[in-house]
């Protein structure tokens, strides 16, 4: 597993938010390591013992992931605001929305509502029937 120096961003003071938001990302990147190291010795064996404790563990990590991300958008409003615009554009991107739509979004003047995907004409099985 990578190792993290835990204390190279620390100062002879209280960190600021933005300094603590620096560091809480360190900490994700950590808990990603972590699960992605799990899931392959969940690949590399067939002791069903061993993959239940894994798979315990790795949702932990999980976790710990999904609850730093939530602390990091307390500490970093401009994060925040990323994350909320990140929402935005996947749901416009996967309604097959034109792309200068998804990247209106968050810019100055555009529309607080998204507009109207374009009509994606999608295959399924009855539209290749004769």
């Amino acid at each position: 597993m990578p190792q993290t120096d835990p204390f190279h961003s620390l100062v002879p003071r209280k960190m600021t938010d933005a300094e603590l938001a620096r560091s809480i990302r360190l900490n994700i990147e950590a808990e990603l390591d972590a699960i992605n190291l799990y899931a392959a010795h969940i690949d590399a064996t067939d002791n069903e013992e061993a993959k239940a404790v894994l798979r315990h563990v790795m949702d932990e990590e999980r976790e710990h992931a999904a609850l730093f991300w939530q602390l990091i958008a307390r500490l970093d409003p401009e994060q925040a605001q990323h994350a909320q615009e990140a929402v935005e554009k996947f749901k416009l991107i996967i309604s097959g929305a034109p792309h200068e739509s998804v990247e209106a979004v968050g810019k100055e003047g555009a529309s607080a509502e998204a507009p109207e995907p374009s009509i994606v004409k999608r295959l399924t099985v009855g539209s290749m029937r004769p």
